[in-house]
């Protein structure tokens, strides 16, 4: 009788856990794969707009993230249509999650900005803006 009991007594333990653990292991599966989310920075808003087309010779740029970027580890740099790439100086960072530079003497045609942001996590992130100078 005893055997017997303890028995139903397991059955009864695995029957109460199974959810919890289903719902544990669950949980553990959505954090691990949401956390490269969190550790990157995301660009949200861009000034030029992907595939825009602007009025050159000289052309601001206004970078926005989604975290704080350190502005002093951080890079712009620009391909011309011609195939050069230039370095772009960053302005004094006045705001954590935006970077902005200048652009001048820009003739026209197609170019790319290329970007690489150090997050405040550490963690490195770069992207491309393509967009058209008239």
């Amino acid at each position: 009788m005893n055997f017997h009991a303890n028995k139903e007594e397991c059955k009864l333990r695995r029957a109460l856990a199974g959810p919890w653990v289903s719902i544990l292991l669950t949980l553990l599966l959505l954090t691990g794969l949401s956390h490269p989310a969190w550790a990157h920075a995301i660009l949200m808003e861009s000034t030029p707009k992907l595939h825009a087309t602007v009025t050159g010779p000289d052309v601001a740029i206004r970078l926005r993230f989604n975290v704080r970027i350190d502005g002093s580890r951080s890079r712009l740099h620009l391909l011309a249509p011609d195939g050069s790439l230039h370095t772009l100086a960053l302005a004094k960072q006045s705001i954590p999650d935006i970077l902005q530079s200048q652009a001048t003497g820009l003739k026209p045609g197609a170019y790319e900005l290329q970007w690489q942001v150090l997050a405040s996590d550490g963690h490195i992130s770069s992207g491309k803006i393509a967009f058209r100078v008239n």
